[in-house]
């Protein structure tokens, strides 16, 4: 009665030491991708890479094309969480936008639903997984590709045509290029002070 889980087997210590090697291997992968976060272009550039040998496997192999169309919807729905932000402003309360919507409004950065690291990471491993998947003859299967290229069009067309009808409805640009900072005033109060001496 000892072996059926009341005492310590060996099923348990396999478990445990299981446990260890994979919150070990967990550690150092969460230790490199720390290491990574300040450098974005060299994780892009990467994540190109990547992405052009998941395009070169498709090309030679000539199949796998269900993977390469539920990648790309995969990627359009990261894309729309990348482009919008944080608090949409259809649902936030009635006492105003958090986004500015005046020249005289308090300047509030883009903050996004989906951070660029995040971003970054989830493409990534979505063409890793997407890659890793062509290896197995099971998910090649027979579809006509043009028919899903056209429907993927439409769906991207659709979903960036609200998106950006979304974006120019609340006045907000995905992108945050600082603080704006204008030279008007202090150019004006430069030049009559020196009028006055």
């Amino acid at each position: 009665m000892e072996g059926l889980g009341g005492g310590r087997g060996g099923d348990g210590g396999d478990d445990s030491q299981l446990s260890k090697k994979l919150h070990e291997f967990w550690r150092i992968y969460q230790y490199y991708l720390d290491k990574t976060t300040p450098h974005a272009v060299p994780r892009w550039v990467g994540t190109l890479i990547l992405a052009l040998i998941f395009a070169i496997r498709v090309y030679y192999v000539q199949g796998f094309y269900i993977i390469v169309y539920a990648l790309g919807i995969y990627l359009l729905n990261l894309l729309i969480g990348f482009l919008s932000p944080l608090v949409d402003p259809e649902l936030e309360p009635s006492d105003g936008p958090l986004l500015p919507t005046k020249g005289s409004d308090e300047f509030k950065p883009f903050i996004r639903r989906l951070p660029e690291f995040k971003f970054w990471h989830s493409i990534t491993k979505a063409f890793s997984i997407a890659f890793l998947m062509t290896f197995f003859s099971v998910f090649d299967v027979p579809v006509f590709w043009p028919i899903l290229l056209v429907y993927w069009i439409v769906l991207f067309t659709l979903t960036m045509k609200r998106q950006v009808a979304h974006m120019i409805k609340y006045r907000y640009i995905p992108f945050s290029l600082g603080k704006q900072k204008y030279g008007g005033k202090k150019h004006a109060a430069s030049t009559s002070g020196s009028r006055a001496d």
